[in-house]
């Protein structure tokens, strides 16, 4: 006898199909904006945003690669890119000769500074337009729970490493 396996309810199923869609629909449509006003892919303008937000403009790159969930490798690879154009620097760690700092520069910031006017219009035109703030809000608090959920048991990129 072999089990049913488990189904998504009607409304399930179409929720699942909005979101992966609006996903497609609104990446694209961000790396074309962060191409054309900064020469970004996506993930170096995560891997920006987050330094540039960073309280001293510095972190590990273990916690950048968890906190953007891409692999360690390849966001080496998308650092050593960003260095290369003078937006980054990596050194090793004062605290951990095993780990590598990475920290924005003046240039990085001057980049930020020129992609994000057209970036956050992108967002409000392309994912919030149709919202209220009610519906934003809440849009926001479903997505948070979800995140919390899926981090809760994270791809390696995503998971915060233990200390031992």
């Amino acid at each position: 006898m072999s089990e049913t396996p488990a189904s998504l309810t009607p409304t399930e199923l179409g929720a699942y199909f909005a979101f992966t869609e609006v996903s497609s629909l609104l990446r694209p449509a961000v790396e074309q904006q962060l191409r054309e006003a900064g020469e970004l892919s996506y993930v170096q303008f995560l891997l920006l945003a987050r330094l540039g937000d960073a309280p001293d403009g510095h972190q590990r790159m273990t916690d950048l690669a968890d906190g953007v969930v891409y692999s360690r490798s390849g966001l080496t690879y998308q650092a050593q890119l960003l260095e290369q154009r003078g937006l980054i620097t990596r050194s090793p760690s004062p605290d951990d000769e095993r780990s590598t700092v990475v920290a924005i520069t003046t240039a990085g910031r001057d980049v930020l500074a020129t992609v994000f006017p057209g970036h956050i219009q992108a967002v409000k035109d392309l994912l919030f337009a149709p919202l209220d703030v009610d519906d934003v809000s809440e849009l926001a608090r479903i997505l948070g729970r979800v995140s919390e959920h899926l981090r809760a048991a994270p791809p390696r990129s995503a998971g915060r490493r233990r200390k031992a």
